[in-house]
């Protein structure tokens, strides 16, 4: 398995409206999607698009998150992911567990906020990032 391009990188936010208010004043960033919220993953989601890539601004939509622990240690939030392309999910989780790297929760991808399915790689398997793999969007 090879990974292919850089799809977008996640960053953990106290406040998606605020983060986007951010990215578009400080950088100029002003293309960023509509918040949705994704009650079954616990947390908000909103993109700001860029000619080359995305952010992804995640913000946790209650206590029970997966990502209020990384707040409470970063409160001001900070980069969560990074995530990337490959051409087949179930290729690449068999050969992520071939290799001995650990994919989070039960192991079977499951469908993320591009709406294709995702799975995690232990940052511990990739040097403290944690790593998301997208199965590649239709274009």
């Amino acid at each position: 398995m090879k990974i292919g391009r850089l799809n977008h990188v996640g960053v953990a936010v106290p406040d998606i409206e605020a983060a986007k208010k951010t990215y578009a004043d400080l950088y100029g960033a002003d293309d960023a999607t509509e918040t949705r919220d994704f009650p079954h993953l616990g947390v908000k989601v909103a993109f700001v698009h860029l000619a080359n890539s995305e952010i992804e601004l995640i913000e946790p939509s209650g206590e029970a998150s997966p990502l209020h622990k990384f707040l409470e240690r970063n409160p001001k939030g900070g980069q969560h992911h990074i995530c990337f392309e490959v051409a087949d999910i179930i290729a690449a989780r068999d050969d992520m567990l071939a290799k001995g790297a650990t994919v989070l929760g039960t192991g079977e991808p499951y469908i993320g906020a591009h709406g294709v399915p995702v799975i995690f790689i232990h940052p511990k398997d990739s040097h403290g990032q944690l790593i998301e793999l997208m199965q590649e969007p239709m274009r």
